[in-house]
């Protein structure tokens, strides 16, 4: 794990100074630059394969590219050893000079041999072009500038805002996007000008130029009907458990997150049998009884023998709100992110490098809103969709108005949309002020992503794996691990398994009232029974006993100072906003999206 940045066109030594500046905490134990004309490359090093000086970035070949690299491949060895035998020469024992040895055999289609997480930029100077490229899943970011025809890139998007004469304004084309889903989907963000390189893709660019971006990977959610559930159980494992053999490679210490769900306890079962030896666990603990799952956690870490370390964090999330909000870049409304910071913090001192279980909803459908989407299809069938329109207008609470609403579409999307929006397009107009922002593109953007040869089911899995797993889980592991120079690595997300999964039929994923069938099938003769049953409970805070005090202080004046004043909102609206009952699901995200906007708006200083 490290952080790059760079520019191709105007720039200097002073300007990849402050670009690295800006991401020092990506890589505390080296750092270094590169310029040529019309070039620079900069890279900082968090030392996690080959400590020694033989891994210093940016890394030149003999033939004069240039590396800067963030991330990890597995697979490097094997690759590395294909190499020497097509003639090849290393000097490090490093993953990085396999990408550049790689990329000198291989050319753009290198990207194809990795197995791993990874973002990185390649100087070629022969061909005078720069190469870049995102791993599949986008667990590592990569943000983009162009400006006045010269290109800026790094790893996170506070590096850009060192670039002369960049305007920090706010992307209203995005703002709708936002408010639906609580993070910003696609290649845009919220900063006007910023973009991302998505997952999968790669980008050329050559100096005066457009940068010319394509896609290396694509998911295939076509189910396959050959194997039956037993061959499923036994693949699944199989490869589950080489992803997180992989993921032990490493030449500083190793642990894992445990929660007590069906997630991490296996990534525990598997490391355990993988190394034999006992596992650093870390979970956190709430002294509210309905958000705490220690003893879960407590149960599996004495299965295994793990030297369970144990965190709780009332007490500390007020004074991290604006250190969380800095390190994530763009507001992600995810509550998690505030446990994952301090979990982080806390991991630090024992290991510097977590296995995590992010993406295992995504590709096993572990989600309730999977069961909710695929019963309103059955339900549809009983009762016309008018009667729960009705339902809907006469419900009590705004998740039951929601869920009724949901069953009454006929349209998959708009179901989706009515279901899981944060804010509807309906509840967008009334709350945003006349002409601030075109609510009418959510619902193409989420069409696009659905497929229609596919069953109802991987039609959602899909549109979840492009645009929630990148855009909010992912954001959420890097930013709040890196920030404490801890590398999180996601064996769920490993691009073999994916592909597994995609190709699962949907009846060993869901089945009426369960979610994550197989996955519990898996579990069955390695966790206790009180896992295996578990109800997905998802990994967050109880905001309604946390927002008093001096956290309560903190986010009223980010929403009287920055929202309240923006022009953005209807002030009538705002203020119903902020007085939600904040144990109801609906109510506390719509709060703490905006909260999240309000935070970041105050601290990135965009008007």
């Amino acid at each position: 794990m490290c952080g790059i940045a760079g520019y191709l066109g105007k720039g200097s030594v002073d300007l990849l100074e402050a670009m690295s500046a800006a991401i020092a905490h990506r890589g505390p134990d080296d750092h270094g630059y590169f310029t040529a004309e019309g070039v620079g490359l900069a890279h900082r090093r968090l030392s996690v394969i080959d400590l020694s000086p033989a891994g210093h970035q940016p890394m030149i070949s003999p033939e004069g590219e240039v590396l800067v690299f963030n991330g990890e491949i597995y697979n490097f060895r094997e690759i590395r050893a294909e190499l020497e035998t097509l003639g090849h020469v290393f000097t490090s024992q490093s993953d990085s000079e396999v990408i550049l040895r790689a990329y000198r055999q291989w050319g753009d289609a290198c990207p194809h041999r990795f197995r791993g997480m990874f973002a990185f930029a390649l100087w070629d100077a022969d061909r005078r072009r720069l190469f870049a490229v995102r791993d599949r899943a986008g667990i590592k970011p990569f943000y983009y500038l162009e400006q006045a025809g010269d290109f800026y890139f790094a790893s996170e998007a506070k590096a850009l805002l060192a670039v002369p004469g960049f305007a920090r304004k706010l992307n209203r084309d995005v703002l709708p996007f936002y408010l639906t889903f609580r993070y910003t989907p696609g290649a845009d963000t919220l900063f006007a000008g910023i973009r991302k390189l998505p997952p999968g893709h790669s980008l050329s660019i050559e100096p005066g130029s457009r940068p010319q971006i394509s896609r290396y990977w694509s998911l295939n959610f076509e189910p396959d009907d050959g194997p039956d559930g037993q061959q499923w159980q036994e693949r699944f494992w199989g490869t589950f458990e080489e992803a997180v053999r992989l993921r032990l490679i490493s030449d500083v210490p190793v642990g894992t997150y445990l929660s007590g769900g069906l997630d991490s306890s296996l990534i525990v079962a598997a490391m355990t049998e993988v190394s034999g030896r006992p596992v650093d666990a870390f979970s956190v603990g709430f002294r509210d009884g309905k958000a705490d799952e220690l003893p879960y956690a407590r149960l599996v870490a004495e299965q295994f023998g793990c030297r369970h370390h144990v965190l709780h964090t009332e007490e500390a999330a007020a004074g991290i709100l604006d250190a969380v909000t800095w390190h994530l870049d763009e507001p992600v409304a995810d509550l998690a992110t505030l446990p994952t910071f301090l979990m982080a913090q806390a991991t630090k001192p024992h290991v510097s490098v977590v296995l995590s279980g992010e993406g295992a909803d995504e590709i096993l459908a572990g989600y309730p809103k999977y069961r909710a989407m695929l019963w309103g299809r059955r339900s549809r069938r009983l009762l016309p969709s008018t009667l729960w329109g009705v339902a809907s207008r006469l419900a009590g609470n705004l998740t039951l108005q929601r869920v009724f609403a949901s069953q009454g579409e006929n349209d998959p999307v708009r179901a989706y949309l009515a279901l899981a929006a944060v804010f509807t397009a309906n509840e967008q107009k009334s709350l945003l002020t006349s002409g601030i922002a075109d609510t009418r593109h959510v619902e193409p953007f989420v069409r696009g992503h659905f497929s229609r040869g596919a069953d109802p089911l991987s039609n959602l899995l899909a549109l979840d794996f492009h645009t929630w797993l990148p855009d909010d889980l992912p954001v959420k592991n890097d930013r709040m691990t890196i920030a404490h120079a801890v590398e999180a690595r996601v064996p769920y997300l490993d691009h073999k398994l994916v592909e597994l999964c995609a190709r699962i039929p949907s009846r060993y994923k869901v089945r009426w009232f369960r979610e994550k069938v197989l996955l519990r099938q898996v579990m069955a003769d390695k966790l206790p029974p009180q896992i295996c049953r578990r109800k997905k409970t998802g990994f967050t805070v109880p905001l309604q006993t946390w927002y008093v005090g001096e956290l309560k202080s903190r986010v009223d004046r980010a929403f009287d100072t920055t929202l309240a004043v923006s022009g953005l909102f209807r002030p009538d609206a705002l203020d119903a906003v902020r007085r939600p009952p904040l144990d109801h699901p609906y109510g506390r995200r719509q709060f703490w999206t905006l909260a999240a906007l309000a935070l970041w708006m105050e601290r990135f200083e965009v008007g």
